[in-house]
């Protein structure tokens, strides 16, 4: 007889199917099971539609009910009537005896009213099966539950030397193609791309999702919805003829102050632009900045930028999560660093990290790194 551990790790795979699409949603996986046998499963593919136990149940053979299941969940069905009807009700309604979870929705909406619906219902409850794993599928959408911000998930590319542009700025390319495959996949997964208006005039990026990039089956398909790119910039330096400003999605330069006529060009060109408070230094304040995002929605996002603004970032602690690029290669003493961390002066200052993971990717090396005590 198998687990409930081994039913929940197919529920989790199959949540991870929703990886590129389930925006601002959870990514949620559900197996039906009875007598040890598999009946159906499903997941959730992306808002708006079924979400991962109504798919399970509709995936039944027509000769075949779910009365007297087992439903292994990744996240707690929700309770309540949203753009769909409640899963909870469908569960119960499908005369399901038994419902293991993955981990309690931290939605205020839903945090433990299902697990009660259910109960009350006479189904019985086992909870936290897995729970990291299923903590892991959803970073994003819990931070922003939890805490009224997303997910904030750093990449940036360094040679071996801890160097991640020329002094000129130039920073194009520092990695190898396998590595950036990676990013483009990141970006895919990634509500919104925040940068700062220093990389779009040094670099002119475009910060897109590239299909021809992502070598995955239904790369077309993940492509066709390009995460928010953000750009943060006080004073409005943004060129008018930026590359990012000319691509497929939405683009939002976030400001303080402004050029009245340059402000209505930008308007006039589909731009989104978006006045957010400075702090003391005369930047945007960036717990305004986690409170527009989150406002958007957004769950995860991916801060592609440079030393200054990866390093106001990191101060703040707002960087949940470094994924770094080593390429093999020496850019030497005049170019630029990593991050500028004005705060950190003596050694008593340092920020320590936990490597979370280290690969290979083509010919570079891949770090996950979170700062200490950041145990989920």
């Amino acid at each position: 007889m198998q687990s409930d551990q081994y039913y929940m790790s197919m529920a989790i795979r199959l949540a991870r199917k929703g990886q590129y699409s389930t925006f601002p949603n959870p990514r949620v996986g559900c197996v039906l099971v009875r007598d040890n046998e598999i009946l159906s499963s499903g997941w959730h593919e992306r808002a708006g539609e079924g979400h991962a136990e109504v798919n399970a149940l509709s995936t039944l053979p027509d000769s075949i009910c779910a009365e007297g299941a087992t439903a292994y969940v990744t996240l707690e069905p929700c309770s309540h009537q949203g753009k769909t009807p409640p899963c909870a009700d469908a569960l119960i309604n499908a005369g399901v005896k038994r419902v293991v979870i993955g981990m309690q929705d931290p939605n205020p909406l839903v945090s433990g009213n299902g697990i009660q619906k259910l109960r009350d219902a006479g189904v019985e409850i086992t909870c936290d099966v897995l729970r990291d794993e299923a903590y892991a599928l959803n970073p994003g959408f819990i931070y922003r539950m939890a805490y009224n911000r997303p997910f904030i998930r750093c990449k940036m590319a360094m040679s071996l030397d801890g160097r991640t542009a020329m002094q000129s700025g130039e920073s194009q390319w520092i990695t190898g193609p396998a590595a950036r495959t990676q990013v483009q996949r990141i970006r895919a997964a990634s509500s919104a791309i925040v940068t700062g208006v220093s990389s779009v005039i040094y670099d002119n990026c475009s910060l897109t999702v590239r299909a021809d990039q992502l070598n995955l089956e239904n790369a077309s398909v993940i492509a066709e919805r390009q995460p928010m790119r953000v750009v943060l910039d006080s004073q409005l330096r943004i060129p008018l003829n930026a590359k990012i400003l000319r691509q497929p999605g939405e683009t939002v330069v976030v400001f303080c102050q402004a050029d009245p006529d340059k402000l209505t060009e930008l308007r006039h060109m589909g731009v989104t632009t978006v006045r957010l408070p400075s702090d003391s230094m005369g930047r945007v304040a960036l717990s305004s900045l986690m409170e527009y995002l989150s406002d958007r929605d957004c769950n995860e996002v991916l801060l592609e930028t440079g030393a200054t603004l990866a390093g106001a970032f990191a101060e703040a602690g707002l960087i949940d999560e470094f994924v770094l690029f080593m390429a093999p290669v020496l850019l030497g003493h005049s170019a630029r660093g990593l991050l500028n961390l004005p705060g950190v002066r003596n050694m008593a200052d340092k920020m320590s990290l936990e490597i979370r993971d280290c690969r290979t990717v083509g010919d570079d090396l891949m770090l996950t790194a979170r700062f200490k005590g950041n145990t989920e």
